[in-house]
Parts: C-alpha cells; structure tokens; sequence
C-alpha cells in the first residue's frame, strides 16, 4: 500500500531551482535510498518532506492524511549535522523529545529507557551528551527521530561523518529498523545504498533520474566486468582486446585490464580464444558484476 506520494514538487532559491518536478512514490515497510552527488537536491527533499522547507510548486500526500496537512506528527527526522544540547544525559534528551511529540512525561521516559536499550546506549543513558562519540550521537539522533513512533523514518546522509565503526554501527541499525518501520534515508556512498535499501530514488542536478528496485535497475542498467591480467605490454593488448565483438568498451588500472562487455558467456570464450590463438601471456582472469555506482554512472551518461 502506497504510503506516500510526491507530485511535480519543486523548489526554486532566488530564481534557481533547487530541485525541478520531482514525483516519486514508495510503499509502507520499504527501505528507499535517495542517492546522488552532493547538490544534487536530497536534503531539499528530505527538508521539504519534515515540513521545514514549502515547496514553490507540487504536493505531498501521505496515507491517511489530507493534501497538504502537515505531516510532522507522523514523520521521524535527523538531519546530516544534528545539534545536541552537550550538557543534558542522552535521557533527558530523549524524554524531552518525547515530551515535544506530546507523549506525557511517564510515556516520554519509558520510551527512552526502551530505546537506549535498543540502540544499545544504554550505559550512557546518564552521561552527559558531550562524551559521547559520533557513533553514539547518531544513535541518539535516530532515537529521538522515531521516539513517537512514526510511520516514516527519515535520515539525511546518516553516517557520512562518522569513522568505520561509526559507520558499521548505524549501518547495521538502520537494518534492524527496517524491519519495522519505512525508511528513507539520502546518501553520496552508493555501497551504502546498495547494502541496506529496497528502492532507490536517483538524484542528479535537481531532477529524479530514475527509481525503481534495486533488482529492476541491476537488470535494467548492469553490465559485467571483466578484468585482465597480462605478463607486460598491458596497453598493446587492450588494442586487441577491444576488437573483439562483444566488448563494449576498457579502461587500464594498476596494471589490470577492466573490460565492460555485453555477454559475459560470450566475452569470455572471446577472450580465451584469442589468448590461445595468439599466444597471449595472459596471467588473471576474472568476472565481476559491475558496482552500483558503474550503474549510476550509467543512468547519468545516458
């Protein structure tokens, strides 16, 4: 069941468009990654979705409310540089978010005790917010987020700052969350995406240039790679490599041959034909799917 409904929304600063008549729609227990360079217009979306911004022209509709009521009560948010109060406890905090969503001071505390818990900050419940590391505010963040228990979790660019460990435990959380929840959430790191997402929405210069699954895109946009080793002359064998029908294009890097082909069956008995034909000192041989951003990187090129 679609849970919401984005039409022709645009946002225009001084006479620039920000984004232009972006429409999108997504179901109720999905994780949707919107994804695309920076400036590509995701926190205009995300801010305008968390009722922090107007948009110059389209609507929002969200299941079970009227067009354009204001959706705030149903809707959880962290944005990409969340502001914490440093002299608080992570408790306090999160029962004065509670309180601000209008849960009464005993419901506010019970679900801040059950939420550390969960985030597994626990220990921390009673420190004061400025010891905790980037990991932890985060966590806390995605706790105040959904304190009031919101239909739609939205998170902008959620570990961008954070270090690998930060990274790997929100990471992991968001995939907890997931399971009960419907989640939207922006990224630049499209493994990320690709790692913990059901949909992808594909952001460029303003303007939504693709969605749909993950699976409908990989079999809509995904080419395989194959990657060639050579004893020397790396260059004098991309020219004869390149000839070969069923190879698309190839690029050389750290004396590997990247091959981007059409039929990786047909490539591949190209290839080890050649090389056997022609002597060539061929020394690795491997396939390998092309990644996620090779696939947005083809969406934009084409």
């Amino acid at each position: 069941m679609t849970l919401l409904t984005v039409s022709d929304v645009s946002k225009i600063y001084d006479k620039k468009p920000a984004i232009k008549n972006i429409s999108f729609s997504f179901e109720s227990g999905k994780c949707v990654a919107l994804i695309g360079p920076n400036g590509a217009g995701k926190t205009t979306i995300l801010r305008i979705l968390a009722g922090l911004l107007k948009p110059t022209s389209g609507s929002i509709l969200f299941k079970g409310l009227k067009t354009n009521e204001d959706i705030r009560k149903v809707i959880g948010y962290l944005p990409q540089y969340p502001h914490f109060p440093g002299w608080m406890t992570g408790k306090e905090f999160l029962v004065f978010s509670g309180e601000l969503a209008y849960l009464s001071k005993d419901d506010a505390t019970q679900r801040a005790e059950t939420l550390m818990e969960k985030m597994g900050i626990s220990d921390a419940k009673n420190k004061s917010i400025k010891t905790y590391s980037g990991g932890m505010k985060q966590r806390l963040g995605i706790a105040q987020a959904i304190i009031h228990k919101p239909r739609l979790l939205m998170l902008d660019e959620p570990v961008s700052s954070l270090d690998p460990i930060g990274r790997r435990e929100v990471l992991t959380l968001m995939e907890e969350l997931k399971e009960n929840m419907t989640i939207l959430f922006s990224t630049h790191i499209l493994s990320d995406a690709d790692e913990v997402s059901d949909e992808l929405l594909l952001l460029n210069e303003g303007k939504l240039i693709e969605s749909g699954s993950i699976l409908e895109l990989r079999n809509k946009y995904q080419t395989t790679v194959i990657e060639l080793q050579f004893q020397n002359d790396l260059q004098n064998y991309q020219e004869k490599v390149d000839t070969l029908p069923s190879i698309i294009n190839s690029t050389i890097n750290r004396n590997t041959l990247h091959v981007t082909v059409t039929d990786s069956i047909q490539a591949r008995k190209e290839i080890l034909s050649a090389a056997s034909t022609n002597n060539w000192n061929l020394t690795g041989f491997s396939i390998n799917q092309a990644s996620l951003e090779d696939m947005f990187m083809k969406v934009i090129q084409s």
